[in-house]
């Protein structure tokens, strides 16, 4: 009897991963003719149906698993997308992240997500990673200072979409609100309420939403002949409770110099109604307050905030939809910016 036919049982080591090789081993048949089967041509490649039968029934037996990672690198596609959020544990980009995840699902993709904390260098890693990974493509939120990565994926040739921000000297594809009409939306709303006195309290960044939305406060303000009352402060991503602690000392506290605030973020919104509570200040009578994004807790508060909110659904989906567009061959650079929409609710007077 030839040593490798069938019924030879040649025991495999604990912990090995089970082969085509030993499948073919066990049998007595080539590998090829396992694999012909295995990756479902075995009537394309004339395999009988006993022996067909023999062959799964082996593999079966041997609890045999694909090399789902060498499968894909010969298909040229490992079916997963790199997602670089900037704060994972900021709510807007939790639920970004569901929306993409879900979108891309339907699509046949896995989503593979890092954080990178607002950090250039963490950006750098993940990106390095994920590369190494092979994904299929990248949705980033782009950290500031992360220019040179983004060209570098470009210059890759890796399929990319950049969602929230965008460099604006970059001919990349991206997904974006319209921040500009978003912050002047929402002040404006503030001026018809009467507020004469409103702080912008926003990141110091130098990437374009926000600066976008910066923008967008200083032409509300003069266009309301506001000229002398603009007052924007910057807080630093590190320090926003005590920076944000500061302001309130500074214009509302002391001085009363500010009538009403508009908050550039998620973030910022939190930490102002934190200062709020401890101070015991009373929204809208002492002070008027516009946020940015919606969040869950901000409805127990007992003036409910008014807000921009951001269509997020409309986000990830067209983030997804234009990735996979890329990965499918299209070169065509695609730049979204969607509409704010402004909730106003008891928080504004």
């Amino acid at each position: 009897m030839n040593s490798k036919g069938p019924g030879v049982y040649k025991p495999l080591k604990m912990g090995k991963n089970v082969s085509m090789k030993d499948i073919a081993g066990r049998i007595g048949v080539s590998t090829a003719l396992v694999s012909f089967v295995l990756n479902g041509k075995a009537r394309e490649k004339r395999v009988g149906a006993e022996m067909t039968r023999k062959i799964l029934e082996v593999a079966s037996e041997l609890n045999y698993m694909p090399n789902q990672i060498a499968r894909s690198l010969r298909k040229g596609s490992t079916m997963t997308i790199g997602l670089i959020l900037a704060d994972i544990a900021n709510p807007f980009f939790g639920s970004l992240a569901r929306v993409i995840e879900d979108e891309a699902n339907k699509h046949g993709y896995t989503v593979i997500v890092g954080s990178s904390d607002e950090s250039k260098t963490k950006t750098e890693i993940l990106i390095t990673t994920l590369t190494n990974r092979k994904v299929d493509g990248f949705i980033i939120v782009p950290a500031e200072g992360s220019e040179e990565l983004i060209k570098g994926i470009m210059h890759k040739n890796i399929p990319m979409v950049l969602v929230d921000r965008f460099f604006p000297a970059l001919a990349a594809s991206y997904v974006a609100l319209d921040n500009y009409q978003a912050s002047y939306e929402a002040v404006r709303c503030l001026i018809g309420k009467g507020k004469m006195r409103i702080v912008i309290l926003a990141y110091r960044s130098s990437l374009i939403h926000m600066q976008q939305r910066i923008a967008g406060y200083i032409a509300a303000m003069e266009e309301g002949r506001l000229h002398d009352n603009i007052c924007i402060r910057e807080i630093r991503y590190e320090h926003v409770h005590e920076d944000v602690q500061r302001v309130f000392q500074e214009l509302i506290i002391s001085g009363k110099k500010a009538d009403a605030l508009f908050l550039a973020t998620n973030s910022l919104s939190v930490s102002a109604l934190y200062c709020i509570k401890e101070q015991g200040i009373k929204i809208p009578e002492e002070l008027a307050i516009v946020g940015f994004d919606g969040n869950e807790s901000f409805d127990f508060f007992y003036a409910p905030l008014t807000y921009v909110k951001q269509p997020l659904d409309e986000m990830g989906k067209e983030s997804v939809k234009i990735l996979v567009d890329h990965i499918n061959g299209s070169k065509k650079t695609v730049q979204v910016k969607l509409k704010p929409n402004l909730i106003i609710r008891e928080s504004c007077g």
